[in-house]
């Protein structure tokens, strides 16, 4: 048997859950415990999860405080709202990695405006390539991980609102997302027939549950309060993230410069690769990878920034970015168990 650190998972029999397995399965330090779903509990694995064949002898237990903590570290891949009562019965230094909402949020107003219930608190918000972030995330024993949207638009603007290349005060994004964000829920509108040659908005005028945490983001990069106006669109894929990001340049802003300050923002990042210049993003050459593909332009006509940002929803968008988060919870290398290598076509 593999040894190494244990880690539990609860919420594992979504997508995001099922994308925490795969991951642990190939990391070289992680070893499996618990793998709970409280509505699958008795139920192979593998009837949810045909792809992860080293778990055909491995059940869903039920989600029970009392197993999670027999683990050293757990990832908790719960509804938004859920994780915090699931905290509060776990021991006080066991470490945490939280892939719902609970504790992204700095402001109680913030959540009780987009969540239901009370705030439960915050924890290290898990984007270490923010400025900052990773000294903070290193050795952090409790981490909220980012939403997927948030993920993508963040590294698209923060650079350049650092940088004041651009205006804080008229931030518009439209992205779209794969099938796979919903959820694994059965809903009409997730139905093959509904979605197969569709596009289609949704949680569209300022209701979408990511933009407080957006807007958390990059009013710390720009240093003022930011407005973002965001349109999130289903796409007739599984998974990815294509974010197309929006600011006013300020006065004489080059595209030179733009492309030069992302270039200087993750230069040395392992996981966020900034495009030569004329390449745009895809969705298909981030997928299965915990990559993150950016390129921007300089719109002079309409005296705009657009920055493109390319991400897999699962992965840099929940489970790659949780892995990320433990090992820098638990001082392993960071890059460790996750790829930059895309699966495309």
């Amino acid at each position: 048997m593999r040894m190494g650190t244990t880690v539990a998972v609860a919420g594992a029999s979504g997508y995001a859950g099922g994308e925490l397995l795969r991951l642990i399965l190939g990391h070289p330090q992680l070893r499996l415990g618990p793998v709970a779903a409280n509505t699958q509990a008795g139920q192979p694995v593998t009837s949810l999860h045909p792809q992860l064949p080293a778990l055909a002898d491995t059940s869903f237990v039920a989600t029970e405080a009392a197993a999670l903590a027999q683990a050293d570290l757990v990832f908790l891949a719960l509804p938004h709202g859920q994780s915090a009562a699931l905290v509060a019965q776990l021991p006080a230094d066991l470490p945490v990695i939280d892939l719902g909402a609970d504790f992204r949020l700095n402001e109680a107003d913030a959540w009780t405006s987009y969540y239901s219930g009370s705030h439960a608190g915050t924890w290290p918000y898990g984007l270490p390539e923010l400025p900052g972030a990773r000294a903070v995330l290193t050795g952090a024993p409790r981490i909220a991980n980012p939403g997927c949207y948030a993920t993508a638009v963040a590294l698209a603007l923060a650079p350049l609102l650092r940088a004041g290349l651009v205006e804080s005060y008229d931030l518009v994004v439209v992205a779209a997302s794969g099938t796979s964000g919903a959820g694994r829920t059965p809903t009409a509108g997730l139905l093959a027939s509904e979605v197969m040659g569709a596009m289609s908005p949704y949680k569209a005028g300022g209701v979408h549950q990511h933009i407080p945490e957006m807007e958390q983001s990059l009013s710390l990069a720009s240093g003022e309060p930011v407005t973002l106006s965001f349109t999130p669109t289903l796409a007739p894929m599984p998974r990815g993230i294509l974010a197309t990001s929006t600011a006013r340049l300020i006065e004489g802003v080059t595209a030179r410069e733009l492309q030069a300050t992302l270039a200087s923002a993750y230069g040395s990042e392992p996981f966020v690769h900034v495009l030569p210049e004329g390449q745009w993003p895809t969705t298909a050459a981030t997928a299965g990878s915990n990559a993150v593909h950016v390129q921007v332009a300089a719109d002079q006509h309409s005296g705009r920034a657009i920055v493109v940002t390319a991400l897999d929803n699962l992965v840099k968008g929940a489970a790659g970015q949780a892995v990320q988060n433990a090992n820098l919870s638990l001082g392993f290398d960071e890059t460790a168990g996750l790829s930059s290598m895309g699966t495309a076509p």
